[in-house]
């Protein structure tokens, strides 16, 4: 089975979007696929990104370009991929563009909600979030399904009116991140976070802590230069990948989470793995992640939060994640495909659709 998933999310970037999608892919090769006429086979994704594009930087955020994709290149590159399935990840240009495709073809297609758009463009600029929520209804309602992280990000959704939403929960590898003995020779504890230095992040909440040991903040992004001269106590380490950052998660203390925008966090199941107990705000998003469970400390105040993740247990952290697995995100993925008719013509005995411009 070939999947085609348009993005306007791609390398170099470093976010969970990206992240999401390149572990998914990995994954759904050792799946096989029943009912469609492909049984035993693996499922291989393709990806339609900015590559593919000429781009120009997002304003506000020069680091992320955005393409500027044309229909006769979007429809020459679906038919070269020729896809069974086609998945729209993002709302931007390029989701947009091959929505278009699909609609005027009266093509089935999916699509996922990875980014709350109307608080981070409120974070920057002063638009009503009604506008940009009535936006994403549209540009999601002829979706077959539109996937969601979590429970309660579903049910949301739902109650702002989207239609067809479906759980389509995230994994983490246990194989990269997980404890192991490693000393910053820092001054203890080690307080970290990691992810995207932006705005929206919220991280002067953390940075603005009185909090003993040392904060590390692990990421780039708009908002990295300002910062580094406003808390000279922070130790800020740029982008980390790989085994470079699991050993940082590993060797801090607690993991600190002050975004209020996240859907999900990927990075917070990447820091309980590693045996790193989380504090954050009690949020959609990390409520979701953690819930009741005994592996972190969600209060309205975050030094409160910091203070009582130091006594949570590791071993309780690395149990938790466990339970997250990137072949059952990819089986949950796939299984949405299958529960909602989103495969194109040409399966069963069905006439196959043409891919032409």
């Amino acid at each position: 089975m070939r999947i085609l998933v348009a993005t306007d999310a791609w390398h170099p970037q470093v976010n969970g979007v990206v992240r999401t999608l390149t572990k998914l892919a990995d994954a759904a090769k050792a799946l096989s696929v029943e009912g469609l006429g492909v049984e035993g086979l693996g499922v291989e994704f393709t990806f339609l990104t900015p590559q593919s594009f000429r781009t120009f930087a997002m304003p506000s955020y020069r680091d992320v370009r955005l393409a500027m994709p044309r229909p006769a290149r979007i429809a020459k590159l679906i038919a070269e991929a020729r896809p069974d399935s086609i998945h729209i990840a993002t709302e931007g240009p390029i989701g947009l563009m091959v929505r278009r495709y699909c609609r005027q073809r009266k093509l089935p297609f999916t699509t996922s909600f990875h980014t709350r758009f109307p608080e981070y463009v409120r974070a920057r600029v002063p638009v009503p979030e009604s506008l940009i929520w009535r936006a994403l209804r549209r540009f999601h309602a002829p979706s077959r399904a539109v996937m969601a992280a979590t429970p309660a990000l579903a049910r949301e959704l739902g109650e702002r009116g989207f239609d067809n939403v479906v759980l389509w929960p995230r994994g983490v590898d246990t194989s990269l991140f997980h404890p192991r003995g490693i000393d910053l020779c820092l001054p203890a504890p080690v307080f970290l976070s990691v992810g995207r230095i932006a705005v929206e992040k919220n991280l002067e909440a953390f940075l603005d802590l009185d909090l003993p040991g040392t904060k590390v903040i692990v990421g780039d992004g708009p908002a990295r230069l300002a910062l580094e001269e406003a808390y000279p106590d922070a130790i800020f380490l740029g982008e980390k990948h790989g085994e470079a950052l699991a050993a940082i998660y590993a060797a801090a203390d607690v993991f600190v989470f002050p975004s209020k925008t996240d859907t999900f966090g990927l990075v917070l199941l990447e820091a309980l793995a590693s045996g790193l107990p989380v504090a954050a705000f009690p949020v959609k998003g990390p409520r979701d992640v953690i819930g009741d469970a005994p592996v972190g400390a969600l209060d309205h105040d975050l030094r409160n939060a910091c203070f009582a993740a130091l006594d949570v247990s590791r071993q309780d952290c690395v149990e938790f994640a466990a339970n997250y697995t990137w072949e059952a995100s990819a089986r949950a993925f796939v299984d949405s495909i299958k529960a909602v008719g989103a495969v194109l013509p040409g399966r069963n005995g069905a006439e196959p659709v043409s891919f032409v411009a």
